[in-house]
C-alpha cells in the first residue's frame, strides 16, 4: 500500500497530547470528588480552578495561585471533561492570562 502524506501543512498542525508539556482548562464551578467539594489546602477556595493535565499528574491551581498535586484526578478524567484545544501557548504564565486568570 502506498504511503499518503498527511494532508495539513506542517504550520496547520497541533501536537499530540503526549508532545505537550501539559494542557490546562478552566474549571470555575465547584470540583466535586469522590461526593465531597475539593477546597485548596491553602486558603480554602473551593471554585475557580485551573486544572492542568501533565506528564507529572493532575493540577490543581486556586484562584490565589496554589497549586497541588490532585491524586484523585487522571489523564482520563481530565480528557473526559476538557473541551478541545483553544489555544496553544508557549509558557504556562501566557495561558493563565489566556484562560483569565
Amino acid at each position: 500500500m502506498p504511503v499518503v502524506e498527511d494532508f495539513l501543512p506542517a504550520d496547520l498542525r497541533l501536537p499530540t497530547r503526549e508532545e505537550l508539556a501539559g494542557i490546562l482548562m478552566a474549571h470555575d464551578s465547584p470540583l466535586v470528588l469522590d461526593g465531597e467539594v475539593r477546597a485548596c489546602c491553602d486558603c480554602g477556595a473551593y471554585r475557580k480552578w485551573v486544572i492542568a493535565s501533565t506528564k507529572e499528574g493532575v493540577w490543581l491551581r486556586c484562584p490565589a495561585g496554589h497549586e497541588q498535586v490532585e491524586p484523585r484526578l487522571d489523564a482520563a478524567w481530565f480528557n473526559r471533561t476538557s473541551g478541545p484545544f483553544t489555544g496553544q501557548h508557549t509558557t504556562y504564565d501566557e495561558c493563565l492570562r489566556f484562560l483569565g486568570r
